[in-house]
């Protein structure tokens, strides 16, 4: 299918919230074509032999000096897209993690990248069986705006990492960052190892319909469908990282509600809250509501003492998505809930930082205990046992994340017993995400696959199964035709099962 170039648009549908506005300026117009990029680069994986372990470590390198050397133009690109997002921010919730796995990727690269050998039943000796690690060809990345370094370059390399080219489609909602790495990309890397797809919603939704090798795909759930539906017309294996309401549990051992409060805080506000694996809303034991909202109060004015204008308390990403959330609460007020602002005194008022809030007495009807929050707003929801807990959270569809507070061991192990999610940070929020050798990823509704680490590389390999028969070998036995010497070799072989 003709696929038209990635242009300028900022008028965009954003239903996709996926793409990028901004325009590259390469040479030929040509190479604006997703269609052509992709023959490229399949073709040359097709036909090229397989990049060895040197030139991946190679690949890495590359996008290591691309983030070393591009650090200021790229938090300054943030900065502009979200209008307030300071560069210390970005380093911390973008790059420090990204940092960290290309660290992860280089180090453990050569000994995932071995054959594996693999023990061989009795029955087949002296024959002998190995796995060989293989890229998987051309892999497509569809990235959000959120994170949009950390969750586009991080599957991006690690894709690079298993041998395989990669085409990169960014999001339009954070145009001047995804039109940067268009062009960074394309100072550092051939348009047949690694290249970047501009455009808005159309783009990425003929960008999701190529016959990748594989297609990873962060973003919402409602969009994920449409990802895997795009995808399964070509047998395209997906990785959907997605979202959900991520419920966050106090259990009735905790005593320091004070240090809970703050973690839960910076979980919660991280980037103004705009973050899949944030504290969606709060399971609070009954009766100590008043004590955790003066907890949390404080622990707000501690990590921002000011709002209006800090660079560390991130901008909404448009005034679009302020306008859902105002909603969400103008909804919540209407039906009788009690919105309580937690933030600090208010200063002279700066466009889209909303003011951080607790709710309660949210109603399940709802839309605010209904749809993914996406900011600074939690929901606290009085339970009056761990069972109840648990209930709530089994009656919704899976969750990216799941946090647990306290210091009953055996609570603590019910819980994870009893709920399924994603992953999990215990008297923490967040920190899993950060552990490389821990796979990172979503179940039902909340995503499917994997990454990070070894996951991850395995996640963009084929793990081919290689058996060498020896010359000694006596299987000629069990062909046709088949008598008492077939039925003693099978009486022999059922015994050594």
């Amino acid at each position: 299918m003709a696929l038209r170039a990635a242009r300028l648009n900022g008028a965009a549908r954003s239903f996709w919230h996926t793409g990028a506005s901004g325009t590259p300026c390469p040479p030929e117009p040509d190479t604006l074509n997703p269609q052509t990029l992709f023959d490229a680069q399949h073709q040359r994986s097709r036909h090229a032999t397989p990049p060895s372990v040197a030139e991946r470590h190679d690949r890495l390198a590359r996008v290591a000096r691309l983030l070393d050397e591009h650090t200021t133009a790229l938090t300054d690109a943030v900065q502009a897209d979200f209008g307030i997002r300071g560069a210390r921010l970005t380093e911390i919730a973008d790059l420090f993690v990204l940092r960290g796995m290309l660290g992860d990727l280089r180090r453990h690269l050569a000994r995932w990248s071995r054959p594996q050998r693999v023990r061989t039943p009795l029955y087949l000796m002296p024959g002998r069986g190995h796995i060989q690690r293989q890229p998987l060809g051309v892999v497509g990345v569809i990235g959000p705006w959120n994170y949009p370094l950390q969750l586009t370059l991080g599957p991006a390399a690690t894709a690079l990492a298993a041998g395989n080219r990669v085409m990169l489609k960014p999001s339009e909602i954070t145009p001047r960052t995804s039109a940067l790495l268009a062009e960074l990309v394309a100072k550092h890397f051939a348009p047949d190892e690694f290249t970047v797809v501009q455009g808005g919603a159309d783009v990425a939704a003929e960008f999701a319909a190529l016959p990748f090798d594989h297609l990873f795909f962060t973003g919402s759930t409602t969009v994920g469908r449409k990802v895997a539906e795009a995808a399964a017309r070509n047998l395209t294996p997906t990785t959907l990282e997605l979202g959900g309401k991520s419920p966050c549990i106090v259990d009735a051992s905790c005593t320091d509600l004070e240090g809970v409060a703050l973690k839960i805080a910076h979980g919660k506000l991280l980037n103004g809250g705009q973050t899949c694996i944030a504290p969606d809303y709060l399971l609070l034991p009954r009766g100590r509501e008043a004590e955790f909202s003066a907890a949390y109060r404080a622990a707000v004015a501690r990590l921002f003492p000011r709002l209006e204008g800090n660079p560390d308390y991130a901008a909404i990403v448009t005034e679009r998505h302020q306008a859902r959330l105002q909603a969400l609460l103008d909804e919540a007020r209407a039906g009788g809930a009690q919105v309580e602002d937690v933030g600090p005194p208010a200063g002279e008022g700066r466009a889209r930082q909303l003011r951080p809030v607790l709710v309660f007495g949210a109603q399940p009807s709802m839309r605010l205990l209904q749809e993914e929050i996406f900011g600074p707003i939690l929901p606290v929801l009085p339970c009056d046992t761990p069972d109840q807990a648990v209930a709530h959270i089994n009656a919704q569809p899976r969750p990216l994340a799941l946090y647990w507070f306290g210091t009953d061991t055996a609570a603590r192990d019910q819980v994870l017993r009893r709920t399924v999610s994603g992953g999990v940070t215990v008297n923490d929020t967040l920190m899993h995400i950060t552990h490389d050798g821990l796979p990172f990823g979503g179940v039902g509704d909340s995503g499917l696959g994997a990454y990070h680490g070894e996951t991850g590389f395995l996640r963009f390999t084929h793990q081919k199964a290689v058996f060498v028969q020896s010359r000694w070998a006596m299987g000629q036995l069990l062909y046709p035709p088949y008598g008492a010497r077939f039925d003693r070799m099978m009486g022999w072989i059922r015994k050594l099962l």
